[in-house]
């Protein structure tokens, strides 16, 4: 099973375009056995996909073609035993887990986070709700 993290600037964001991510994610998900989690805000989105290895490499792919994600940017991709959200197609946070301010991701807060950085916010995610 394969674990991957990206960020990415969302393009046109708003509720709508973020209903219609979510719900298209949990459709296309579900089919491919992927689970995850997606935090968004009006600068940011942070996504983590995990299922078995070629669904999630293609759901990647199609991600990085959709006109909605900007500056896509590949934060961890590592093989996993468990699923961090074995019960969710797709998780929505709004952000209230999140660890940085706009300004400090226009500083390169992303880049600069190390994997163990960028999975514990997922775990506090999945810890909020007891996923």
């Amino acid at each position: 099973m394969l674990q991957l993290i990206y960020a990415s600037r969302p393009f046109g964001y708003d509720l709508n375009m973020l209903a219609s991510i979510l719900a298209t994610s949990r459709e296309r998900n579900a089919r491919a056995d992927i689970t995850g989690a997606l935090i968004c805000r009006f600068d940011i989105f942070l996504q983590l996909l995990e299922g078995p290895k070629a669904q999630v490499e293609s759901t990647f792919e199609r991600i990085c073609a959709d006109d909605r994600h900007v500056d896509v940017l590949p934060l961890v991709s590592e093989p996993v035993e468990d699923r961090l959200f074995p019960q969710w197609a797709m998780k929505h946070d709004p952000a209230v887990s999140w660890l940085w301010s706009p300004l400090e991701i226009h500083m390169g807060a992303l880049e600069n986070a190390s994997v163990r950085d960028i999975r514990a916010i997922f775990l506090k995610v999945a810890l909020a709700d007891g996923s």
